[in-house]
């Protein structure tokens, strides 16, 4: 029996896709429930999984394709899948039946026939994810000489070793006038987004950034007394982030323009509080979106953050978890910058910037003390909030940080 495999059925806002990966070709045993096909949106990659067991068919749509909803990608012969291929995919489910594994890295780990007992796995709990497959498969393929960066590597490698560059099909590979190697590599649609969008947010808003400082010690203090009873109690770690959504929260409820949108000649004053929080994947920038963020604790709000990262890594954040949001904090501090300027994600008005936490002479009572101290940037759109909002604004977030106990209390 002939069975269709098609584009999965696309949100309105989502007008095409592109055909970014196929993991199986025409005459492969297929098993169900195996990723077939990567489909790539502007916001996350659909893996296209096969109905049923059977052998690969005719494929429509090659790699590169653009595809809209409900398209036809290719078809397959349902039915059972040849003795051989079988066995190899049984193989690799029973090593790994006491490990959780990411469904991204399955996937190459079946495709590579790689066993669980080869894997560390870095996730929680020892989870296995995609990263940890590419690396064992890196490592397995590892040249003895290891240029100082991956764009170095890319420009000093020489045309005869293009192959071990792993260069995909809508990649182009040539030399300069003098020689020298290029490699030119089209947009994900995720970037090309991103591009779009922080472009739009330029020309559309009208940007301001205010800036401050906010002693940490005081959540620091916090977290070092609860952190064990507190992992212990709820399963994960208490981190930096839910106080930060908790106090942008609570800088929100006093200044609402913050957490408004504009929308033509309307301003859209959103009585929820949906807090984006950017993380960075192996696509890119995502900010999947912490929905009624005010009516969540921190242990909620810590879980769903490390949940977020855990998929952005392995490519499986969903649509949902990306679409919307009234607020974005962006945590430039975990890879060492000092001080930025934030930029708004659209039609958002506001974005907190985080950086790095860092011992500073301070003045307390007359006397000159090193405190452990962050910078902190408010971007905003002028158009709807005045200076003066933005800055108690900030002040707000300041003084929940360093007062953290009347935070969390209410009062």
């Amino acid at each position: 029996m002939t069975t269709e495999i098609k584009v999965p059925a696309l949100p309105e806002s989502v007008a095409d896709a592109l055909v970014a990966a196929w993991h199986k070709k025409s005459g492969d045993a297929v098993k169900r429930g195996e990723s077939l096909v990567d489909v790539e949106t502007d916001k996350v990659v659909l893996e296209v999984p096969a109905p049923a067991d059977g052998v690969m068919g005719e494929i429509f749509q090659p790699q590169g394709s653009t595809v809209v909803s409900h398209q036809l990608l290719a078809n397959m012969q349902a039915g059972s899948a040849p003795a051989t291929a079988g066995a190899a995919t049984v193989s690799v489910a029973k090593a790994d039946a006491n490990v959780v594994i990411a469904p991204a890295a399955q996937k190459l780990m079946d495709e590579h026939q790689i066993s669980a007992a080869q894997i560390s796995g870095s996730g929680r709990g020892g989870r296995i994810l995609k990263e940890d497959v590419l690396a064992h498969i890196e490592a397995g393929s590892k040249p003895a000489f290891k240029p100082q960066s991956t764009t170095e590597a890319a420009m000093t490698k020489p045309v005869t070793s293009t192959p071990a560059m792993n260069v995909a099909a809508n990649e182009i590979t040539a030399t300069d006038n003098s020689g020298r190697i290029e490699k030119r590599v089209p947009m994900t649609r995720l970037r090309a987004r991103i591009a779009e969008r922080l472009v739009e947010a330029q020309h559309t808003a009208a940007i301001l950034t205010t800036f401050n400082e906010v002693n940490m010690q005081p959540v620091m203090e916090l977290r070092k007394k609860y952190q064990e009873k507190f992992e212990k109690q709820y399963g994960v770690k208490l981190g930096f982030m839910s106080f930060f959504v908790k106090a942008a929260i609570e800088a929100l409820k006093k200044f609402p323009a913050v957490n408004a949108s504009i929308d033509g000649n309307d301003i859209v004053y959103h009585g929820y509080f949906d807090i984006g929080v950017a993380v960075s994947s192996p696509r890119g920038l995502v900010v999947p979106v912490l929905r009624n963020a005010d009516q969540m604790n921190l242990a909620e709000i810590e879980k769903a953050i490390a949940g977020f990262g855990e998929k952005a890594r392995s490519n499986t954040l969903a649509i949902e978890d990306i679409t919307g949001g009234t607020f974005t904090l962006s945590n430039g501090g975990v890879f060492g910058s000092l001080l930025s300027t934030p930029i708004l994600n659209p039609p958002q008005s506001g974005i907190l910037g985080m950086h790095k936490i860092q011992d500073r002479p301070v003045v307390e009572n007359g006397a000159i003390v090193a405190r452990p101290m962050m910078y902190l940037a408010l971007s905003y759109d002028h158009r709807i909030i005045d200076g003066s909002e933005a800055v108690r604004f900030l002040v707000t977030i300041k003084e929940c940080l360093e007062d953290p106990a009347r935070m969390i209390i209410g009062v």
